[in-house]
């Protein structure tokens, strides 16, 4: 029931920024020295040269991570909500294809007031744009304020601002709450409404040093930290540890369980990207970004010493437990030590789809260890299986 709500709500904060972005774009074209802000986004005046640092490219892979919601856990959270025939292919070839366009839209729609801003004011383009949360909250604000009806803009955008915040927000604490109702069913079941106002309570005090004054510079180091090199490990392994430790194949036959029997042709290209493009991709930005990393700044100010090392301590913190749960399920496992590590690589006893009728050949012999519920008048069965996350939430 909390999804259901949570679903509805996210059709109006996900549809009010398009409204608003179109409404942004068509003002700000219409403005004298639009043309120079879109030229400096995406023509003649773009300064390529941002392509050869490693940073860029990290902040773009950890951009487009965020935008989808890709290693974070939301997808895997709310996915698992989905009726199981539902085809999650074409879900994700047309969320990602929107995610891009949604991207370039924005980009048309804040350059182009920008490049007004800049004729303006009697700068170059460059010279008014900033870059990260300064874009958002000091240069594109300055922007507004300087149109007619300066008021009505600039309600437009931080209520667009408002309704993305909360979009971010409605998954990362949905992955919170479905994450622990895979653990403890019986108890989520009743205590969930008490548990997501908790948590909704702790990360709101967690985010009170933002606020302050030195709170931008919290925010930054965060942001660049745990929301970067954290991210793109995370991505890494996560990737490792599904095509090439459960199995890329095994993948494709799990997704043709949903999606019916597809030609080998089809799944091509997946398996180039799965197996190779992808994680050889990622550990390239990632290295390139470690090697070419110079200290964090915000506004032109250097962190000091004592900040970076914190900020290497965030990553290692949201790491660690990658290897401790790693030693320790090697630990809890029987025989030597490399039939322990590869009885901890093969796929539980109870790892498959939750309800029976999904199950089919391939799932039939699982070991049916379910938790029976009851939501909406229909039996739910819950199996958790794989790494502790249930296959299928129907």
């Amino acid at each position: 029931k909390a999804v259901t709500t949570v679903f509805q709500v996210v059709y109006f904060t996900a549809l009010f920024p398009y409204v608003v972005l179109i409404i942004l774009l068509i003002r700000g074209v219409t403005l004298e020295g639009a043309r120079d802000g879109i030229e400096y986004f995406i023509g003649q005046q773009s300064d390529i040269s941002k392509l050869y640092n490693g940073e860029v490219w990290r902040d773009a892979a950890t951009q487009l991570f965020y935008s989808l919601s890709t290693a974070w856990g939301g997808l895997i959270a709310l996915s698992s909500y989905n009726k199981f025939q539902n085809n999650c292919y074409w879900d994700s070839i047309v969320v990602s294809i929107i995610n891009c366009l949604t991207s370039i839209l924005a980009g048309f729609a804040i350059f182009s007031i920008l490049g007004h801003m800049a004729l303006v004011s009697g700068k170059k383009v460059p010279d008014v744009v900033d870059e990260g949360f300064g874009l958002a909250f000091i240069a594109y604000p300055d922007a507004l304020a300087r149109l007619p009806v300066s008021p009505l803009w600039s309600i437009l955008f931080f209520c667009m601002l408002l309704a993305l915040g909360l979009d971010s927000q409605f998954a990362l604490i949905e992955t919170l709450t479905t994450t622990i109702q895979d653990v403890f069913p019986k108890v989520m079941k009743k205590i969930r409404i008490p548990l997501t106002a908790a948590i909704c309570a702790v990360l709101f005090l967690l985010g009170l040093p933002c606020v302050t004054q030195a709170g931008i510079y919290w925010v930054n180091l965060i942001d660049s930290f745990c929301g970067g090199w954290a991210l793109l490990f995370a991505a890494v392994l996560e990737l490792v540890a599904v095509i090439w430790i459960y199995g890329g194949n095994r993948v494709i036959l799990d997704i043709e369980m949903m999606i019916g029997k597809k030609h080998w042709i089809f799944w091509l290209w997946w398996r180039v990207c799965w197996y190779f493009v992808s994680p050889v991709l990622l550990a390239a930005i990632l290295i390139w970004s470690l090697v070419t990393y110079e200290t964090t700044t915000y506004g032109g100010v250097g962190y000091p010493q004592w900040a970076i090392i914190l900020g290497f301590l965030m990553v290692v913190f949201c790491l660690i437990w990658i290897p401790i749960i790693a030693i320790v399920k090697v630990i809890q496992a029987k025989g030597n030590i490399f039939q322990r590590i590869a009885s901890c690589c093969r796929p539980a006893e109870n790892w498959g789809p939750a309800l029976v009728k999904n199950r089919g050949e391939r799932y039939k012999d699982m070991k049916d260890d379910t938790v029976k519920e009851e939501d909406k008048g229909v039996e739910i069965h819950e199996i958790k299986g794989f790494d502790n996350v249930s296959f299928q939430r129907d």
